[in-house]
């Protein structure tokens, strides 16, 4: 069974953002080809590459890292909660891992921890529907510029709006995202 690579995970990333390989040799300054080896997995980029890469998908350099491990028959199809792959920008008090065995399908999934005290009130806005679903703990959301207190149990959806959120309370809130078209 094949199951998807660090070039299909690429592949995804640039056509999810409308991006052509020739846009992405332009942006690179390197070929098509190398572009469309590098995806077919005929040629391995630096890490140098991969930073500049990273940074025009808009995405954590770790998340080109730490594939899952484990039995052949699970490789694309199951994820162990030790080998998840850490997404997002993991700082300010935000933790994310990567739910989807890879980032090849229409959507994907994403574990969210917002530790104690912890927010990001800037807004973001992305050409994303996500739905959240709240496991554990509280938080505070807002979408646009209506407040909500999400509780373990609660759900919530963002789409063709911006959000930001807040835990000022005193234990984590952990959140389920399924997120379409994939971000990360």
């Amino acid at each position: 069974m094949q199951h998807p690579s660090l070039g299909a995970d690429l592949r995804s990333l640039r056509k999810l953002r409308g991006m052509t390989l020739e846009d992405m040799a332009l942006r690179l300054g390197k070929s098509v080809g190398w572009i469309s080896q590098v995806e077919r997995d005929i040629s391995t980029p630096r890490v140098s590459d991969l930073r500049d890469i990273a940074k025009i998908y808009e995405v954590p350099l770790s998340l080109f890292f730490g594939k899952a491990t484990g039995p052949e028959n699970e490789m694309g199809r199951v994820v162990r909660a030790a080998n998840r792959r850490t997404v997002g920008e993991q700082d300010g008090g935000l933790i994310e891992t990567l739910l989807s065995p890879d980032l090849t399908d229409s959507f994907e999934v994403v574990h969210s921890t917002f530790q104690p005290g912890s927010s990001r009130m800037e807004r973001t806005s992305r050409p994303t529907q996500e739905l959240a679903f709240v496991m554990s703990g509280k938080l505070d959301i807002w979408l646009d510029d209506d407040a909500f207190t999400i509780r373990a149990g609660d759900s919530f959806r963002v789409r063709d709006q911006s959000y930001r959120w807040a835990n000022p309370y005193d234990e984590p809130a952990v959140a389920i995202w399924v997120i379409s078209p994939p971000v990360y």
